[in-house]
């Protein structure tokens, strides 16, 4: 959609605290175990509920990932119904208690996914997994290679430890950010070898070369396969991390303030970071608006912490910001899964409240800054709220999400080098699954006629034709589960006129000129045009020359570049938004 291809972790959302029935309601005290199939691999998860004089609490255990004891965030039991929920991760859990109280019947929710969990009663006590067979060569040491997906590179590393019991070890992928990634089981014969990534869904296998310094194979997950090539990294060499040099240091020159805020309207608590400038103040306040998919407060993405460097310049020019973890994301409770624009919309609506309500904060000079799917929200919240100083939309969208995914697709598969016909091929697999997302609210039914659709477009396909587009790594359960979820329905057909029609503060629209993500020039035009029609004069319209989507200098705009470059956000970029931000606020 917006964001790039990332790995896929396994992770939980907190959900509010259902209030609990009566006594008479069956009891789920003790240890709970199920099987979670994960792509190709097989995650077991071990539930332990206790009840005190509040409800009921707990911690989770993740045996063949090595984790045990994580706490769980709230635990709910209405009826025979139950929800768990682990707020240092990102999914849910929910099911129906048996009648006879042997088992809970349900499933575990991770972004658009939902896979099924029975949990049946447990001694609690989870047993190791059986040794496994081990290649003939010793692979113990760090293994890098670099994985090309979608047009973006991704290096991974291994890092595999030997003892009596087999291998162990972790994963990393610092292009992303991501370290420390916990092995599932690893095992080889001969010269195969195969492990297993249970937190990423994701397995490698591959054919270790004889001389024992390199690996051949292929990285499989979510239903495709990307070649993957290891390389025996030496013993004492680091790997380099991207290089970010716009990142802050410290000392900082202001002060910094873990906050937490309720939005009382989702029944859920969020948290963030605030930076304060030096001095008393009242100071003029933005709060940060992530672009799409479950995004931290730093809106980390492939290496890079964009809002870390822009909330950082900010403030050093005398604007408080504050930067929060989405709901269910980090240390905020929620549940991303079930949410869309207008739900996160109330998200911001009560950072908002929580600014405003300082003292150190200049309650007339709170404004919002959108990057992407923010700058779809940050009009949301200032048409219905008068408070609202000043917005600033960094890529955000003036067309529906229907028009800006058939404007990207194309761009993007141009970019990276695709011809016409897989153009024309790519932009008819989105028509035929857009209109049946349109005309079928029922998913059930949208399912199986997406399903049907696809299948027969592409029976009609010669060989040739089918290995041109490729159409063996189209994952259709991946594809379908996204644009049914809540999130994608409600993008595909909001249109952003009419509530930019209804904004009256301040506004700077701005796009990198490179943007094949939220094309700068259909989007500049339709939000000048909706800010024309409502009526608000005061507004600047800007498209920055040679920046892509995230405001980097790019090369050509692909997403594949986004890694690769140095700079996080282009110095034009944060003085224009700082000067600007400042005029407004009359500083």
């Amino acid at each position: 959609m917006w964001k790039t291809v990332t790995l896929f972790i396994l992770s939980m959302t907190c959900l509010p605290i259902l209030e609990s029935f009566a006594q008479a309601a069956p009891e789920i005290e003790g240890a709970w175990e199920g099987k979670l199939n994960v792509g190709q691999t097989t995650l077991r998860l071990v539930f332990h509920f206790e009840k005190g004089a509040e409800g009921y609490s707990g911690s989770l255990d993740s045996p063949d990932q090595g984790a045990f004891g994580v706490p769980l965030g709230s635990v709910a039991l209405e009826g025979n119904r139950v929800e768990a929920t682990v707020p240092s991760l990102q999914g849910v859990y929910s099911g129906t208690l048996r009648a006879d109280g042997s088992g809970i019947a349900g499933t575990w929710r991770q972004g658009a996914s939902e896979l099924p969990l029975l949990l049946v009663r447990s001694s609690g006590e989870a047993p190791p997994p059986p040794p496994a067979p081990t290649p003939d060569i010793d692979v113990s040491g760090d293994w890098s290679g670099t994985l090309s997906v979608g047009g973006i590179e991704l290096r991974l590393v291994f890092h595999l430890a030997k003892d009596d019991g087999g291998y162990s070890g972790t994963m990393d992928s610092p292009d992303q950010g991501a370290k420390g990634i916990p092995l599932g089981r690893i095992e080889g014969e001969g010269l195969n070898l195969r492990i297993e990534v249970p937190a990423a869904g994701g397995v490698y296998e591959g054919v270790i070369d004889a001389g024992g310094g390199r690996i051949e194979g292929s990285w499989s997950q979510g239903g495709r396969s990307f070649a993957l090539t290891l390389v025996s990294v030496p013993e004492g060499e680091a790997i380099e991390k991207p290089k970010r040099p716009q990142e802050p240091e410290r000392p900082l020159p202001y002060r910094e303030e873990e906050v937490r805020f309720r939005n009382e309207d989702a029944g859920i608590m969020l948290a963030g970071t605030l930076t304060l400038p030096e001095g008393e103040g009242p100071f003029p306040a933005a709060v940060l608006i992530s672009g799409s998919g479950p995004q931290n407060r730093d809106e980390a993405l492939l290496g890079h912490r964009p809002f870390l460097v822009l909330s950082d310049h900010l403030t050093r020019h005398g604007i408080a910001v504050l930067r929060f973890d989405d709901r269910g994301v980090g240390g905020s409770e929620g549940d991303f899964a079930s949410a869309t624009s207008a739900d996160f919309a109330t998200d911001v609506a009560a950072a908002l409240d929580f600014l405003e309500a300082r003292e150190d904060i200049d309650a007339g000079a709170v404004g919002l800054i959108g990057h992407s799917e923010g700058g779809l929200i940050a009009p949301m919240v200032a048409a219905e709220r008068p408070d609202v100083a000043f917005i600033v939309l960094m890529a955000g969208p003036g067309l529906t999400g229907e028009k800006i995914l058939e404007l990207q697709s194309a761009l993007i598969n141009r970019a990276d080098g695709a011809d016409e016909d897989v153009v024309a091929w790519n932009a008819r697999v989105q028509k035929i699954i857009f209109d049946i997302v349109k005309t079928t609210p029922d998913d059930t039914e949208a399912k199986a006629r997406i399903r049907e659709a696809l299948t027969g477009a592409i029976s009609r396909l010669s060989e040739a034709e089918k290995k041109k587009f490729n159409v063996g790594a189209l994952d259709l359960d991946g594809e379908i589960g996204q644009v049914l979820s809540p999130w994608f329905r409600f993008f595909l057909v909001h249109d952003p006129a009419p509530v930019l029609r209804k904004v009256t503060c301040p506004v700077l629209a701005i796009n990198g000129e490179k943007d094949l993500q939220v094309p700068p020039k259909e989007n500049l035009s339709a939000i000048e045009d909706a800010l024309k029609a409502g009526g608000n004069t005061r507004y600047e319209i800007v498209e920055m020359p040679g920046l892509n989507h995230l405001f980097q200098p790019a090369g050509t705009g692909a997403p594949s570049e986004y890694a690769k470059i140095e700079v996080t956000l282009a110095p034009e970029a944060l003085d224009l938004i700082t000067r600007w931000v400042l005029a407004q606020t009359g500083r």
